[in-house]
């Protein structure tokens, strides 16, 4: 059995139990694990969004520098 297969059954051994856990928690348990996987996804959205206006930012910076560069140019030249 290679490394990549021992990994999966890990892996899907890990799940199993987590399910089975959660299967037989309490109602408030359960709510707790709903949360926690809503904050954890609202953060990766936040993150993502983060991410985007980042780039976003950058583009423009980069585009007023070319903006500036072609002005210069052009003033130079009339």
């Amino acid at each position: 059995m290679g490394n990549k297969t021992k990994g999966l059954l890990a892996l899907l051994g890990i799940g199993a139990l987590a399910y089975w856990k959660y299967k037989n928690s309490s109602e408030e348990d359960k709510q707790a694990v709903k949360d926690k996987i809503n904050t954890a996804k609202d953060n990766l959205n936040k993150w993502g969004n983060d991410l985007k206006t980042k780039a976003n930012d950058v583009a423009s910076q980069v585009q007023n520098k070319v903006d500036e560069a072609k002005t210069k140019a052009e003033d130079s030249l009339s």
